[in-house]
């Protein structure tokens, strides 16, 4: 399975995080790296070869984002590369001082979701680390405790509120994501937003408390009255829209009827192998998502494993 936003091309430096004097002289240096992005997209830099367009993680040195830093924009290391230089993202979301790669035509700011199938696999978990580091502060700028304004400590992977001295983190939430099968048949849906013909996984946010099991049974019933056991684990997906971790799983389903929520689904069916290798093959009359989510991966490996077990 090739998992999108999975891995990353840096050394994430954990230990550095709170080296106020090593963070210093990294960001001061002519070898650090900064990735700009602006309103959760990133810049990217665009390269036209021989064959296609090809698309790189616009990295750019401190002079380009010079004005950003001294208006107080955020920042977060995101790691060192194979040189132990260091690497940020920056939110540049507003306008940049003169001088920036914007005004020289090197590139443009691009949606992250449609950019991410042209970068390299290891550029795309980079993207995925930054653009959910800068949208939790972007949504995270106050205490959840009492209120106060925080402020940003250990190189952007903590918060601190001087006010009532507690700490805020980086969240990630959990979301289960599961092929259900039944025999030579899998079990997808469609949401009410969904363009016409597009069936996926069934999936759902892991409420406190519950196992990942527990989700993928509870979520299954409520929104397609599935009833279903024998729970496996399959991979996992960073998907930073705004962060959440996709755990993805099977389930058997056992017998009975579907009955579907109305809400969350508006339609659920089994699917024969057959129709959806049509489907993946390029049948107009059903759909589902492109390689790049996990659903896709899910479908992809039940459709084409051999025996069909």
């Amino acid at each position: 399975m090739t998992i999108g936003f999975a891995g990353g091309e840096l050394e994430r430096a954990d230990a550095r995080r709170r080296d106020d004097a090593w963070l210093k002289t990294q960001l001061s240096s002519a070898r650090a790296r900064y990735l700009p992005l602006r309103r959760g997209k990133p810049w990217i830099s665009l390269c036209e070869t021989a064959d296609a367009p090809a698309a790189a993680l616009g990295w750019v040195a401190r002079a380009a984002v010079e004005g950003a830093l001294a208006r107080g924009a955020t920042w977060a290391l995101l790691g060192v590369d194979d040189a132990g230089d260091g690497a940020f993202a920056i939110d540049v979301s507003e306008p940049w001082a003169a001088g920036a790669p914007e005004a020289a035509g090197t590139g443009k700011f691009i949606d992250a979701r449609s950019i991410a199938p042209s970068l390299a696999p290891d550029a795309a978990g980079t993207l995925a680390q930054a653009r959910s580091m800068l949208e939790w502060h972007r949504t995270h700028p106050r205490c959840a405790r009492c209120g106060s304004e925080t402020r940003v400590v250990e190189a952007g992977y903590r918060r601190r509120c001087d006010a009532c001295e507690s700490d805020h983190y980086p969240r990630t939430d959990p979301v289960v994501i599961m092929i259900i099968t039944r025999g030579d048949e899998c079990l997808l849906g469609r949401k009410p937003s969904f363009p016409p013909g597009m069936y996926t996984c069934l999936a759902g946010f892991v409420e406190p408390g519950e196992t990942i099991e527990e989700a993928v049974i509870r979520e299954a019933l409520e929104e397609s009255g599935a009833r279903v056991g024998d729970v496996r684990y399959v991979a996992s997906q960073p998907w930073p829209f705004p962060s959440q971790l996709m755990i993805g799983c099977e389930a058997v389903a056992q017998p009975g009827e579907l009955v579907v929520d109305g809400e969350e689904l508006e339609d659920a069916r089994w699917f024969s192998r057959a129709e959806v290798v049509r489907g993946l093959a390029g049948d107009a009359s059903v759909w589902f998502p492109p390689p790049l989510a996990i659903a896709h991966q899910l479908i992809r490996r039940w459709a084409t494993r051999a025996g069909g077990a």
